[in-house]
């Protein structure tokens, strides 16, 4: 028996609003503001946008400012993604470690790396 259920992961950001329209978008999630805090839900699953004073984004891959936190976002095509996360205002990368799996930086300048099975 579960005690739990699937826990929602919480990201610090400077603009926890344009952080949520962000990975609503690129999730198709539905996205809850209110001030300094926004909610992307669907099927149970949350992804939370802390908004902080002074925030400071990570510099990946260097740690003198950690990446914090990264998520993996299974896709079926790692182009087609690319081009639609590119759109949506992410920016790629210019270290790209791998091959079945892109990194790119999200607006808040987190890390999330596109990957395919």
């Amino acid at each position: 028996m579960a005690i739990a259920r699937f826990p929602s992961i919480v990201i610090d950001c400077s603009d926890a609003t344009a952080l949520a329209a962000f990975y609503g978008a690129l999730l198709d999630w539905k996205v809850e503001v209110s001030p300094g805090w926004a909610d992307v839900k669907a099927d149970g699953q949350c992804i939370s946008l802390q908004q902080v004073e002074n925030y400071t984004p990570p510099r990946w891959p260097a740690q003198e400012v950690p990446q914090q936190m990264h998520l993996d976002v299974i896709v079926d095509d790692l182009d087609a993604a690319e081009a639609a996360v590119l759109e949506l205002g992410a920016t790629r990368h210019e270290h790209q470690p791998g091959t079945s799996f892109r990194v790119f930086l999200d607006p808040a300048g987190h890390p999330f790396c596109l990957c395919v099975d």
